[in-house]
């Protein structure tokens, strides 16, 4: 299941993302927003976050206008690895060697036909594991610090 959510800013694309997720078949829930009137983005992040975090999505989406205040919201949460990307070397290599679970995308710049490519690679590919691994846990014991 995926958790996918949006401000304002990125609602139009959000919606575009929804439509592409039903196209190929994945399990969604939206976390909101559910029109253009504003909202604060880290209320949308906390959200989508607890849904991954907890294991009741595999993975978020989360998009606002930039793609970066999602990105700092969602990385503040326990357990979670956003990984904010706008294009897809970088959407596979954030699963493959980072085994990041939040992708975050900005709705204002970067297209439709991109932002879907960009889901692909970024649902598509899996954790490596092996020597990504221990970089994975060192990361992952910042946040005890």
């Amino acid at each position: 299941m995926i958790a996918i959510g949006s401000d304002h800013g990125g609602f139009e694309l959000k919606n575009i993302l929804i439509d592409y997720l039903k196209e190929n078949g994945y399990d969604y829930k939206d976390f909101g927003c559910y029109d253009t009137k504003s909202i604060d983005y880290p209320d949308i992040a906390k959200l989508v976050c607890s849904e991954v975090s907890s294991g009741n999505a595999d993975l978020g989406i989360l998009v606002c206008g930039t793609g970066i205040g999602m990105n700092m919201c969602a990385n503040k949460h326990k357990g979670i690895r956003a990984a904010q990307c706008s294009d897809t070397f970088s959407a596979k290599m954030t699963r493959q060697h980072n085994n990041a679970n939040v992708l975050t995308l900005g709705g204002r710049v970067i297209g439709p036909e991109l932002a879907k490519e960009i889901v692909r690679e970024f649902l598509t590919n899996e954790f490596l594991g092996g020597r990504h691994e221990t970089r994975v846990n060192k990361m992952m014991s910042l946040e005890e610090v």
